[in-house]
């Protein structure tokens, strides 16, 4: 990935400026004055000048290079003495703050391939040839191509290759939760009697085994074994590495990691540190904190480690602009406690160990918190005052026009953009892609009033399972876990409701696609929602319990509804959106204030919808979207949506707008539009990495002893995919799915769309004229 750092310029004419600048370069003295001929050689130094700078305004720029950090710049109330302070690159420069250090080496070469060397200093986790991280020696090997961690196996603590192992003290074991709700983290303590002694494994809120299947281990001496791999004997302090591919160790640089924060901007309560701007430089190489994320985000499914590459605390109107984060073990940066109106912008995150941008705030700020799933506070002993307690927390904060991408590459509890426990946060024009969860996610309902507006997300839940590319979850002071304690509970006190999620979160004019669950994600009580505008390109919208949510106005992209549970009385709207798919209600008997004036492909969908009560004014018809193939989903004049009161919105705003940004990031891939015309005129394709094509005529009929025309054959599976694997062969054909009749690839296609989210689709096959049932993994 190329580096990106977009220039800013500053003349470094006092003339222009009332300000004192301060100039620092690698190559500078810290006995020099700081000015542009005699720079100075730390960031640490220039701060140490910020307090007795006359001026109230103080610019220090960062020459070009990487500065290696010693420890972690923090910067403090003490330090500005209430100046407004930047730091910047100096003009076009890039200049790099590394939280690691550089190794001179005397490389040995060894006849297995792998070249050791010496290194002296603290163990290190992260290890980096010519900027590029290298893979810690780990089973199985790395794979690109591997949906979850890069690689997988059922094995990786079977008994045989335990006994390989002589010394796995300091090893690792990584695995998804049981249920794919995230992941855990284990430390091998040692070896006894052929089994390794773990701890850890605290890392997700809702407690299970770890998967059976999806799982690794790492930092074992005997699992390097190919080029790119390294370990790191901390007894012998002996570096070994398999150099990849026409790489010259003996000439190249050689960063190992260090610290676990690189810049720290704090305050206190009392005296906040105000107007810090970081401009245009360069974050790289944290060490990984998997291990210290422990902390309970209340009831979430979340542990975070509170704690980052960039870390605020106690801020007012700081700000971080076109700067650019990558190779970063854990967080990128953090937004903690008390923050208000400081902002994240126009920056560039990939490459990130755990989540991008978190804005989290401290649990004493929240009224009678429980801190997992199955807690619950009893009514008589809540504080039942509305809102915050303190103003411990993230408000009016603001990530903006920022690229992220290619995170969550160790902690899969991860998100683009995470808040929690905050309220007035604003997520506006940012792009997110290549994440293992979700891109965006609210924990819980503390304290509402969000905006999130023209992001573009997708390519989510990549590598776990039951989310969404936004997801939300509820679990305030109404909820429990026990849904028949919940409905006697918020009927009798019913003012309840309200008391978390105060003011309503906003999400619109979005454009979401998430083919492994639901586009819109509201779960778990997640109340007091607008959602209006969003164009959700696969998974569609699902509302899950909770009060007072309004969809509306939304295209629902070969997908549909999913209302999940609802209460009695749940003032839940539903109106002037299109679908593409019969609802798919679970466990609905009371359809909330209003569904209704929405748009449905044919007339036996609407009937259906009809039939519960609901859609009395809605139409069916096609669409007549205005450019499906190129995105836009607006539609023509005499489309039947418009007669339903749904408007037409713009579909050329979505995602990251700076030029440089907007030039490297990638967008969705369109889907086909799963309608009756394509279930005409497609007769075969690929599908699961399996060559399928529709039943045709009497002599399929004939030869595949089937009682009708109807169905999809498997005209080729390669032997080594998961649809192989599941017991699929060439020849079945699949005559229903989810217990739908499948005339067509069309309708397998749109009958998958609505189950993503499970992982896994059960069929109906025909083999040997014999009916068989299986279930196909959809991942």
């Amino acid at each position: 990935m190329k580096n990106l750092i977009v220039p800013v310029f500053f003349l470094a004419t006092s003339t222009l400026y009332a300000q004192t600048q301060l100039f620092v370069a690698p190559s500078g003295n810290n006995a020099n004055p700081g000015t542009l001929a005699r720079p100075l050689a730390s960031l640490e130094k220039a701060l140490t000048k910020v307090k007795s700078s006359p001026s109230d305004k103080v610019q220090i720029f960062l020459r070009k290079g990487i500065y290696y950090l010693p420890k972690t710049v923090r910067i403090d109330p003490q330090i500005t003495q209430g100046k407004s302070l930047t730091i910047s690159n100096y003009q076009t420069e890039t200049a790099q703050l590394s939280g690691g250090r550089r190794l001179q080496l005397r490389w040995k070469k060894n006849p297995n391939g792998i070249w050791t060397a010496v290194v002296t200093g603290p163990a290190f986790e992260q290890l980096l040839v010519n900027g590029q991280k290298q893979v810690l020696a780990r089973y199985p090997n790395y794979d690109a191509k591997a949906r979850v961690y890069n690689g997988t196996a059922a094995d990786a603590l079977s008994d045989e290759r335990i006994r390989r192992w002589k010394a796995p003290k300091g090893g690792y074991v990584h695995a998804l939760h049981k249920g794919e709700w995230g992941d855990f983290h284990y430390r091998i303590t040692g070896k006894e009697a052929g089994q390794v002694k773990l701890e850890g494994g605290w890392q997700n809120n809702r407690p299970a085994p770890m998967h059976p299947q999806e799982r690794f281990v790492e930092n074992i001496a005997e699992e390097l074994d190919a080029p790119g791999e390294w370990f790191y004997n901390r007894t012998t302090h002996v570096l070994s590495l398999m150099p990849p591919p026409g790489v010259n160790l003996t000439t190249a640089r050689i960063d190992v990691s260090r610290l676990k924060g690189l810049l720290e901007l704090k305050g206190n309560p009392k005296d906040p540190l105000k107007n810090v701007h970081v401009h245009t430089i360069r974050f790289v190489n944290a060490e990984r904190t998997f291990m210290e994320t422990n902390e309970p985000l209340l009831r979430s499914d979340w542990m975070i480690y509170r704690g980052a590459a960039v870390f605020l605390e106690n801020t007012e109107n700081c700000q971080f602009t076109n700067c650019e984060f990558t190779e970063l073990g854990g967080n990128a940066l953090f937004m903690s406690a008390y923050n208000r109106n400081s902002v994240v912008k126009g920056s560039y995150f990939h490459a990130i160990g755990a989540s991008a941008i978190c804005f989290v705030g401290d649990s004493s700020a929240v009224r009678s918190p429980a801190f997992r799933y199955e807690e619950f506070v009893p009514y008589a002993k809540q504080d039942r005052l509305p809102g915050p307690k303190s103003e411990a927390y993230p408000a009016q904060c603001v990530a903006e026009d920022n690229l992220i991408h290619h995170i969550g590459q160790l902690e899969k509890q991860a998100a683009g953009v995470e808040i929690s426990m905050a309220s007035g946060i604003v997520v506006r024009h940012n792009s997110i892609y290549q994440v293992p969860r979700a891109g965006i996610n609210i924990s819980e309902g503390t304290w509402g009033g969000h905006l999130l507006e023209y992001n573009d997300v997708f390519d989510t839940v990549l590598e776990t399972g039951d989310h969404g590319s936004f997801n939300s979850w509820g679990r305030d002071r109404f909820w429990h876990p026990n849904r028949a304690t919940m409905d006697s509970l918020v009927a009798a006190h019913p003012e309840l409701i309200d008391l978390d999620a105060k003011a309503t979160t906003i999400i619109r004019n979005n454009r979401f696609r998430c083919d492994h669950g639901w586009d819109i994600d509201l779960d778990d009580g997640s109340s007091n929602y607008l959602i209006t505008n969003n164009v959700c390109l696969n998974g569609g919208l699902k509302f899950r319990e909770g009060f007072n949510r309004v969809a509306e106005n939304n295209i629902l992209v070969n997908n549909s509804f999913h209302p999940h549970v609802w209460f009695k009385n749940s003032g839940d709207v539903f109106r002037r959106n299109i679908v593409m798919r019969p609802y798919a209600p679970i466990g609905i008997t009371e359809w909330g204030k209003e569904v209704d004036f929405n748009e449905f492909p044919d007339q036996a969908a609407l009937l259906k919808a009809q039939k519960n009560g609901t859609d009395e004014h809605s139409l069916a018809g096609d669409s007549q979207f205005m450019n499906a193939a190129k995105g836009d989903y607006r539609v023509m004049p005499d489309s039947p949506a418009l007669k339903i009161g749904f408007q037409n919105f713009g579909m050329n705003q979505f995602g990251v707008q700076r030029p440089a940004l907007r030039f490297i990031a990638e967008t969705p891939k369109l889907p086909v539009l799963l309608n009756a015309q394509l279930e005409d005129t497609v007769k075969e394709m690929v599908w699961l990495g399996a060559t399928i094509r529709n039943v045709q005529g009497l002599g399929d009929r004939s030869a595949f002893g089937l009682p009708d025309e109807k169905g999809v054959i498997v005209v080729n599976i390669p032997t080594e995919s998961l649809l192989a694997a599941s017991g699929l062969q060439k020849g079945d054909v699949i005559r229903t799915a989810n217990n739908e009749e499948v005339p067509t690839i069309g309708r397998l296609i749109a009958i998958q769309q609505q189950i993503n989210w499970t992982g896994r689709l059960p069929v109906t096959i025909m083999r040997n004229q014999q009916a068989l049932g299986l279930t196909l993994p959809l991942k």
